[in-house]
């Protein structure tokens, strides 16, 4: 019992800790309460840990580094290490269907791949040679993506869609966001690779989660688990429950059903996140637009300017031509062409 509560406390956690970062992260007002709330917090920490804090958290979010590459291979390697070890054996005993025990090998190679595409791809770096190319290929919005505006730090114009990645210290084309987990921006050259790659992790983890929930249950049925009798904390006789049979699993097979826990809160994360996804591709936008589209106000429009009173206008995404269409535009994504000269 105790096993369970904690189990499903920490996954209560963790989702809802999720759904408060991303409602804070769009949410102004509760971005001023969370910044009060650090302020105090800073108070009670003494001033040489909150600057080690600093230096490592700048270090790990704000630099190129390979830290969370190597963090998740390991954790990757240690995850197939423990299904390969126990999962694998045990359900060759039981005659699994090997075809179901070997999808998560197939899946892991199919992501390996495509997530050692995400890291060194070229996301879309925009250089003094194709600014004028990538300035033709969006259409300036006036509201969120003006004319005529030159990155400060790059010193070129910046095209529709674009923005300045503070990591990378480069501009990219169609920015979405800069991910630590490939040490890479995500634009619109790797967007493809980066969609693929998220769905073949989230794919893989569903799979071993279902594979480990499949052998724990087929061995309660095959040892008449469910129909044993134990005596409960007060000398009664009381037949197995499925929160008795879940801690029991637990103390008989402790690394299967730990296992199990971590791929199945991974899979819950990973594939929200896949859905999230999905759906900015699929109206054809960014992270970036879609964190900024509330605000995204039309600044440079003369009535707004001159009436302070007047109504802001939301912004409207321009670059949405339907499904199909926008699914192209991320796996088929649209080339500056250079023309050679004329001898």
């Amino acid at each position: 019992m105790d096993f369970l509560v904690l189990f499903l406390f920490y996954l209560a956690l963790v989702l809802i800790g999720i759904v408060t970062i991303c409602i804070c992260s769009k949410n102004y007002r509760l971005k001023g309460l969370v910044r009060g709330g650090a302020q105090i917090f800073s108070c009670i920490i003494p001033q040489c840990f909150q600057e080690s804090l600093q230096k490592l958290l700048h270090y790990l979010f704000y630099t190129r580094n390979h830290t969370f590459i190597i963090l998740h291979l390991v954790v990757q390697g240690m995850v197939y290490t423990e299904y390969t070890w126990e999962i694998f054996g045990y359900c060759q005993e039981l005659e699994f269907s090997l075809y179901y025990l070997i999808l998560p090998y197939l899946l892991l190679a199919i992501n390996l791949s495509f997530f050692t595409l995400t890291c060194v791809a070229n996301p879309g770096t925009i250089t003094k040679a194709n600014e004028l190319l990538f300035l033709q290929i969006y259409e300036f919005d006036e509201m969120m993506f003006p004319k005529n505006v030159k990155c400060p730090t790059c010193d070129l114009r910046k095209p529709a869609r674009s923005k300045h990645c503070s990591v990378c210290n480069w501009c990219v084309h169609r920015f979405d966001h800069h991910c630590v987990w490939v040490n890479n921006c995500i634009g619109a050259w790797n967007t493809r690779y980066f969609l693929i790659y998220l769905f073949t992790l989230t794919a893989s983890a569903a799979t071993m989660a279902i594979v480990s929930t499949a052998f724990l249950v087929h061995l309660a049925v095959v040892s008449d688990l469910y129909q044993e009798i134990y005596i409960d904390d007060f000398g009664r006789f009381q037949v197995m429950d499925t929160v008795f049979l879940i801690q029991y699993l637990f103390l008989t097979f402790p690394r299967i059903v730990f296992m199990l826990g971590f791929v199945l809160v991974l899979s819950f994360l990973l594939g929200g996140y896949m859905c999230f996804a999905l759906y900015l591709a699929a109206t054809n936008q960014t992270t970036n637009e879609w964190y900024k589209g509330d605000w995204a106000w039309c600044q440079h429009c003369p009535l707004v300017a001159q009436s302070p009173s007047a109504e802001p206008q939301v912004y409207k995404n321009i670059h949405s031509h339907g499904l199909w269409s926008n699914l192209r535009e991320i796996f088929i994504p649209a080339f500056p062409h250079y023309e050679r000269k004329k001898k």
